[in-house]
């Protein structure tokens, strides 16, 4: 199981597609909890105070870089990564 760093370091390399199942472990880690699942390829994640995202899936395993940029750019991840590494 990947570390929610090494996740976070891949996710800022901007990789072509990431499994479905870290993005979940990514979102979890800031708070967001998965909706129960509807049909279609689309999960939508929730948290308090902070509008939906939703994570389109391909065939429901991996998530394109659009979409990954999307949950950096939500999550601030860029800025979350510096701090970590400036401590």
């Amino acid at each position: 199981m990947a570390s929610l760093e090494k996740l976070v370091e891949l996710f800022l390399r901007e990789p072509p597609e990431v499994l479905f199942q870290d993005v979940v472990k990514v979102l979890k880690a800031f708070g967001y909890e998965k909706r129960p699942s509807q049909s279609g390829g689309h999960r939508v994640f929730t948290k308090a105070g902070e509008y939906p995202l939703t994570v389109p899936t391909v065939k429901g395993h991996r998530v394109k870089q659009v979409y990954v940029r999307k949950v950096v750019e939500r999550l601030g991840l860029e800025e979350w990564y510096e701090k970590q590494h400036n401590s």
